[in-house]
């Protein structure tokens, strides 16, 4: 078998080069591969090389006898054939005139498979699961050494033999092992990937630089790969950074929700305390309704009795008189009628009662009474809200804001840090800017709110007159406008009539102590805005189903300082601080 190997070697070598140069098909270059592996077989023991394939080199599977006597694995001798014009043995090249009926040698079956499994494995170890498989190995397989990017097999240490020590494949290039090497060749020209067009950024083949690629820049694979490695780096810390957030995005929403249940729970607790109150009250209320409507139908039913049984004993008295009358009428006696008669002549004592009536109570307003008590306990019930509480509810939602110079009147004066104004009796020479308020003396806020919640205060200490709130972004800055809701502005105004919130008509809020600061809250989506007095610790006055539509400022008005008193102290935006 060695001899007809060597004898068949240079013609058959070139033919090897030159197939993997023209890229033919894997199967060719397997084949020829394995035929040099075949000859280095002769270098092994006899006993070996009689329980190995010649074509594979591996162990025989399913072992045939060709008519010159030499045997082969029935599927390495039919796809030798299958790639042939003419039927010949590998080994001792005997032309065959039909292709032979191989059949199966029975007693060598039997030695290949006792020994056949030891021969083939003893040095090698075979594949894991995460280990690449020899692509030439059959029955078997072997773990993979190499990969060979030109044949692109997978070889095992006895099918690489051949790329070390053949010329022709020791200019193959060879890598540690790796899976799917068809994905390396390009699907178009049926060559290699080995350069990166940084245009399109794909993988090509050196055909693609030369046609579709032609006027991109392209690299060598290893030259991208060491940039795009450089860069793992930085995309890794984005992707930790981006992780990070959104995990405190998470931690966000969860504690919203659980304040918003702590708020529930708080709500609900308010809302039965006032409730339960309520209907009691209710309840109280109309037991006072019917039994007031009770006792005046028991008087009235009184009255009528008592008027029945004087009636009654008018009755009887003149029945009384009427039977003495008849009876005087039937005596005969002079004497005895003239006395008699005299004794008739004073009608019993009677009522007119012709002024007499009984007349049904009148329950007209009875009801109503019953309603403006409940009303005024209502009133009572909301005092006792706690509106400490609801006051800590809303100061978390906190906003820094500072005043912006160019909405401020000429007539105002802002601090330098943004948190204070009052008008300064002199009229400023300033640019006309479009933001600016020329007719009143108003400055609004450089922060806006399009959602959310957002809530701050505003000393109004020493003030005799002042006015804030938020208005919306597009209200008029240079004409006399009305200021209420329906123009943009919602606002308190607070001067010695007391304390007003401006609408049509405007409602009058009442003040239990002098006002020294004014807490804003405003719930952009639910249309809620709500104002409190700070010091106190007390709800003030809340307009809800507002319509916002527009970014929201807030709003600040010092009012001229000899308006109503002495005006000239600032309003000044001050920290929240929960502890007052």
């Amino acid at each position: 078998m060695a001899y007809h190997l060597r004898e068949k070697l240079p013609q058959d070598h070139a033919k090897i080069v030159k197939s993997t140069e023209k890229t033919k098909t894997h199967f060719e270059i397997r084949w020829v591969t394995e035929l040099h592996q075949g000859m280095a077989s002769a270098n092994t023991s006899w006993s070996e090389e009689n329980f190995s394939c010649p074509i594979c080199l591996d162990v025989f599977s399913s072992p045939v006898t060709t008519p010159c006597g030499h045997n082969f694995c029935r599927t390495c001798i039919t796809k030798f054939w299958d790639e042939q014009v003419k039927y010949k043995c590998p080994v001792c090249n005997e032309l065959f005139n039909t292709r032979p009926d191989l059949r199966v040698n029975i007693l060598f079956s039997e030695m290949v498979d006792r020994f056949g499994t030891s021969v083939r494995v003893k040095e090698q170890p075979c594949v894991e699961p995460a280990d690449v498989p020899c692509d030439v190995c059959t029955g078997t397989q072997l773990k993979a050494m190499k990969s060979c990017l030109v044949c692109l097999i997978s070889y095992c240490q006895t099918h690489l033999e051949p790329h070390h020590r053949v010329a022709g494949l020791k200019k193959h290039r060879l890598v540690e092992p790796m899976d799917r090497l068809d994905d390396r060749m390009c699907k178009k020209h049926d060559r290699l990937l080995e350069l990166f067009c940084q245009t399109e950024q794909v993988c090509v083949c050196q055909f693609c630089t030369e046609t579709a690629h032609k006027s991109h820049p392209v690299v060598p694979l290893k030259e991208e790969y060491e940039v795009k490695t450089a860069q793992l780096g930085k995309i890794e810390a984005e992707v930790k950074q981006l992780i990070q957030e959104r995990q405190k995005n998470i931690q966000e929403i969860k504690d919203a929700v659980k304040r918003s249940k702590a708020d529930a729970d708080r709500a609900i607790a308010d809302g039965e305390q006032v409730l339960t109150a309520l209907m009691r009250r209710i309840e109280k209320c109309q037991d006072d309704h019917n039994q007031m409507v009770k006792e005046k139908l028991k008087t009235t039913v009184k009255q009528a009795e008592d008027l029945i049984k004087e009636l009654e004993q008018e009755i009887e008295d003149l029945t009384n008189r009427s039977s003495e009358v008849k009876r005087l009428s039937q005596t005969k006696d002079h004497l005895h009628f003239l006395q008699a008669f005299r004794s008739l002549k004073d009608p019993p004592p009677t009522r007119d009662w012709t002024t007499v009536e009984v007349r049904p109570p009148s329950y007209v307003g009875t009801l109503r009474r019953s309603l403006d008590q409940l009303e005024e306990t209502l009133n009572m019930e909301m005092k006792k809200l706690p509106d400490d509480a609801e006051l800590k509810r809303v100061q978390q939602y906190e906003v820094d804001v500072t005043l912006d110079p160019d909405t401020a009147h000429p007539w105002l004066i802002l601090s330098e840090d943004g948190k204070q104004v009052y008008e300064g009796g002199v009229k400023k020479e300033l640019p006309n800017k479009p933001k600016r308020f020329t007719r009143w003396t108003f400055v609004l806020t450089r922060q806006s709110f399009s959602s959310g919640r957002f809530y701050f205060e505003v000393q109004v200490k020493d003030k005799t007159v002042w006015r804030l709130g938020v208005v919306r972004e597009s209200i008029d800055r240079k004409d006399v406008t009305r200021w209420t809701p329906e123009t943009g502005y919602w606002t308190l105004h607070y001067d010695r009539g007391g304390l007003v919130f401006i609408d049509d008509p405007s409602v009058r809020v009442p003040l239990r102590a002098e006002l020294q600061k004014v807490g804003v809250f405003v719930d952009y989506d639910e249309g809620l805005l709500s104002f409190y007095d700070v010091e106190a610790r007390v709800h003030l006055y809340s307009a809800t189903g507002c319509t916002f539509s527009e970014p929201l400022y807030p709003f600040l008005s010092p009012v001229p300082r000899g308006c109503k008193g002495n005006n000239s102290a600032p309003l000044i935006i001050s920290p929240v601080n929960q502890t007052d």
